[in-house]
């Protein structure tokens, strides 16, 4: 067989199951110690005669070994192995990657379905993941917990939950739950026609990246989203247990086969039970048999009735990749019934993969992706495929016009979508020192009229790779009376090119982004890989907002009806007097859209511009009807809403630390209005809290 393990490999890891030395083996079949170690080093061959004396001193059949697709004899007892604490003294008191981002489900399935684009196998068919949420009770939960060996964990959750870090107390409440509401909520990840965890238990390779060690993405792949290694580490930390089971299906063999490599990794903090001293993670599998890793627990290869007992068998033989997330939550308290997690599933796979799952006619979508719920083996909320067209019209429709080739030059009607190129600069790098020039990378901007449904607008959605959103962003002057619209910025793959600017356009964003992927800024890679980076990037972002204005700036001047140009005249902002006490970094007011409402109140769209510091920013806005002579009638606002980077507290816009800009929205109070809101101007302006009067 083609893919069947080398004889001699096979041979010794047998000889190791069973407990018999070379010698004694070689005693057996009446050969030499010399011959044996041939066989296993590779160096020689079992003559065909031998092959059944071999079987039969393993206990197996001619077929297995003839086929080496399974272990000869039986199987070895699967246990948990805790990794024993550093000889040093040093300790983990929990896994640090775990807190690299936001703990909600959102961040859960952004960076769990983005590895698994990442890892997609057939580029011919898109990659499907499917997300199961499924609570076990009774029977159910006593037979998973049977099989997870829950017995042997036990006494270290107990031990771990005692802890006074932030760790143990998440812990803690999972235990408790456990226990008072015999209840436990599985969320599992499986994904199809993706590598799988390929590669050795403990060498270089996707499973030993995954299984066994930290800051290791194994990202061959240029187009790959992820690049730090610690995306993996939110399935751990949606966990109240820190506990995810793992089954693959290969797509490459290893030990001669592929179906059903199972491993459990458990990650608690620093512990001392019964007296032993343990580091933090711990294994399921088997016990190995490499003298070098005695004892440390390998993976296995499970029957179908263990994947199915622990609720990790796959639906069919395509490559990939089951994660089971033991102890699931939405740890930002967002989601805490089965159905809302659901839904919150169902958004943050629609926000940020619509454009992975949008196809064109002769384009097929990189992913598909569901999600479903399950209670004791029954579903409850049957699977729904996840339709990016329910939550961004307007986007996809301007992606499968590029996919298309229908794009225009300019926008005539609501269904149009504009394409135009914008040049990034790919700076030279440090290592090809100053004498290099610059790769004009060609990205590419799709503008579109928003569509009636849509509760985000105008606004740059940016991506590259195979489509992943990186961020989102508000574009800078566009002037007032913009018809409301959605731009798409496509670039290194994304744009669906493949030449040397690509590429170099693709590791440049790549390297400006933080662990999160969640926008493009200057980072530590960043710097100390390219010459002039930030200066490249803020010229990049400029030259999108130019683009932008020449697509949406041509339209408002051409206006259909009164209103853009009555909006023009009648807001403006307020900006601070060169002789007022307001100096150079306080915020100001730098943007604002707004309408009447059929009410008569004014509802606007305020965007502030807020120089960074530490502390927050505590500010009240103040709207203004604009009257030709005498005082400003300040207005009482009914409704504030905050946007982007800011909340709102007790009528304040508390702006959040480290903010460059911030976005809030508000409806004026009409009872508050000395004149309809249509005979008058307004103005907008924002104060300090301790400004305002008392």
């Amino acid at each position: 067989m083609e893919d069947s393990e080398h004889f001699g490999v096979w041979l010794g890891r047998q000889l190791r199951r069973v407990g018999m030395t070379q010698a004694q083996f070689a005693e057996e079949l009446d050969l030499t110690r010399a011959a044996v170690s041939a066989w296993v080093t590779g160096r020689a061959q079992p003559k065909p005669t031998l092959m059944p004396r071999i079987a039969q001193l393993l206990g197996t059949d001619l077929a297995t070994v003839v086929t080496r697709d399974t272990d000869a004899g039986s199987a070895r007892p699967v246990t948990w192995h805790h990794r024993l604490a550093h000889a040093d003294g040093g300790r983990e008191y929990g896994n640090a990657a775990a807190f690299a981002f936001d703990a909600n489900l959102a961040v859960l399935a952004r960076e769990a379905t983005q590895n698994s684009m990442d890892e997609r196998y057939d580029t011919a068919r898109p990659v499907r993941v499917r997300f199961t949420l499924h609570e076990l009770t009774g029977e159910h939960l006593n037979k998973f917990l049977t099989t997870l060996k829950w017995n042997e964990l036990e006494p270290h959750y107990d031990v771990a939950a005692r802890s006074r870090q932030k760790v143990g107390r998440v812990l803690a409440e999972g235990l408790r739950l456990l226990r008072e509401e015999s209840s436990l909520l599985l969320l599992r990840v499986d994904d199809y026609n993706a590598s799988g965890l390929t590669g050795p238990e403990y060498g270089d390779g996707r499973f030993a990246a995954v299984v066994r060690r930290q800051l290791d993405s194994h990202k061959r792949d240029d187009r790959a989203g992820g690049s730090y290694g610690l995306g993996k580490a939110t399935l751990w930390a949606a966990s109240r247990l820190g506990l995810v089971l793992i089954n693959s299906t290969l797509s490459e063999s290893h030990e001669g086969r592929t179906a059903r490599r199972v491993v459990g990794r458990l990650d608690l903090p620093w512990r001392t039970v019964d007296g032993v001293a343990y580091a933090g993670p711990a294994w399921l599998g088997e016990p190995d048999t490499e003298k070098e890793h005695e004892g440390v627990s390998r993976s296995w290869w499970a029957d179908e009735r263990t994947t199915a007992d622990l609720w990790l068998e796959r639906d069919s033989d395509d490559p990939g990749t089951s994660f089971l997330i033991v102890g699931a939550h939405d740890a930002a308290g967002h989601s805490s019934t089965l159905k809302e997690t659901y839904d919150a599933l169902v958004e943050a796979l629609a926000d940020n993969f619509w454009a992975a799952m949008t196809a064109g006619h002769s384009t097929p979508a990189v992913l598909e992706a569901s999600v479903r719920a399950m209670k004791d083996g029954v579903t409850v909320v049957e699977e729904r495929r996840v339709d990016p067209t329910e939550r961004h019209p307007a986007l996809t429709r301007a992606l499968r016009a590029h996919l298309d080739g229908e794009t225009v030059a300019e926008l005539t009607a609501a269904d149009q979508v504009v394409a135009a190129d914008v040049v990034l600069d790919v700076p030279a790098l440090r290592a090809a020192g100053r004498g290099s020039g610059v790769r004009e990378h060609r990205a590419v901007l799709l503008v579109t009229p928003a569509d009636d449904a849509d509760t985000e607008h105008s606004r740059i959605v940016c991506m590259r790779g195979t489509r992943m959103t990186v961020t989102t962003r508000r574009p800078r002057n566009l002037g007032l009376g913009v018809d409301p619209f959605q731009a798409v910025l496509l670039a290194g793959f994304a744009t669906g090119r493949d030449d040397e600017s690509v590429r170099a356009a693709e590791a440049f964003l790549r390297a400006a982004e933080p662990p999160e992927h969640d926008r493009w800024g200057t980072t530590d890679e960043l710097t100390a890989t390219y010459l002039n980076a930030p200066r490249r990037l803020t010229e990049f972002n400029a030259a999108v907002d130019a683009a932008l204005r020449a697509v949406v700036g041509r339209r408002s001047t051409q206006p259909t009806g009164d209103g853009p140009e009555i909006l023009r005249g009648l807001l403006r902002l307020d900006l601070p007097s060169a002789g007022g006490r307001r100096v150079e970094g306080y915020p100001v007011v730098d943007r604002v859209s707004g309408r009447v409402d059929a009410s008569g109140s004014w509802t606007l769209d305020v965007t502030l511009k807020v120089p960074q510091r530490d502390d927050s920013w505590q500010l009240v806005p103040v709207a203004k009807f604009d009257v030709r002579s005498g005082s400003r009638p300040a207005l009482r606002w009914a409704e504030l809403t905050a946007n982007e980077n800011c909340r709102v507290l007790d009528g304040r816009i508390v702006v959040d630390p480290e903010a460059r800009s911030a976005r809030f929205s508000g409806t004026t109070a009409v009872d508050s209005h000395p004149v309809p809101a249509s005979l008058a101007g307004v103005v907008v302006d924002i104060r300090q809290a301790q400004e305002v009067p008392a």
